[in-house]
């Protein structure tokens, strides 16, 4: 079981920035998720919500806005960015492509050109990169140029789950449902957990044989899956 830092290890850096990736390397993450937008002028970021709100207490909307905007009110990291980070230190990616948003299938488009630009680099590197989404259309573009795609769950109605060599879900729903963490287990997909912040909850996802839990937390983590697998 690997564990990747959820948008960095955000729990102590703020989360989406360059400090919070490079915390990660120092934390020993073996790889980083990250959420990813695309900007009016099509240029692939790293950042989770529709707009600035959040984390930078100003109202520009991400795909209404330039990158040059955007970077005025808040620190934006691009993807380009973010990729040089996990070549230089080697680190797996987990990323997610957000939706629904107005650009539709424009930010699979985008990453994938992305990802055959930096092939022979990436490749160099030894790291093993995964595309997640809460989109089913999302999951089948990725699938179809050869990359793992890992369908997300937040809901037990989700059942296209069964349609997907990886699955990626909540561990809310595990933490209440021990039924489908057994059930994850026995069908041997490559599943990755989000998002694994106590101890209590990595024995779970250990149990169901989770391929990637990502967490805010991965030094902690790392040293109770160490206990773990020690006995």
């Amino acid at each position: 079981m690997l564990i990747y830092a959820h948008r960095g290890a955000s729990a102590d850096f703020p989360e989406m920035s360059r400090a919070a990736y490079l915390g990660a390397v120092d934390q020993g993450a073996d790889g980083f998720e990250c959420d990813l937008r695309l900007t009016k002028d099509r240029v692939l970021i790293c950042w989770h919500d529709n707009d600035l709100v959040r984390m930078a207490g100003s109202d520009l909307q991400i795909a209404t806005s330039t990158l040059a905007q955007l970077q005025d009110r808040a620190e934006i990291l691009t993807f380009d960015e973010l990729l040089e980070i996990a070549i230089t230190h080697k680190k797996n990616l987990a990323l997610e492509t957000k939706h629904p948003v107005p650009t539709g299938g424009a930010v699979e488009r985008a990453l994938l050109q992305r990802l055959a630009i930096h092939e022979n680099r990436i490749r160099g590197a030894g790291i093993d990169i995964a595309i997640m989404s809460f989109s089913w259309w999302a999951i089948n573009r990725v699938k179809r140029r050869g990359f793992t795609g890992v369908y997300l769950i937040a809901h037990r109605w989700q059942r296209l789950f069964n349609l997907f060599d990886a699955i990626g879900p909540g561990i809310f729903l595990l933490r209440s449902d021990g039924e489908l963490a057994a059930k994850l287990a026995r069908r041997g997909r490559k599943i990755f957990i989000w998002t694994v912040n106590t101890t209590s909850d990595l024995e779970i996802a250990y149990r169901a044989g989770a391929s990637v839990v990502m967490s805010d937390k991965p030094r902690e983590m790392k040293a109770h899956l160490k206990l773990i697998q020690n006995g």
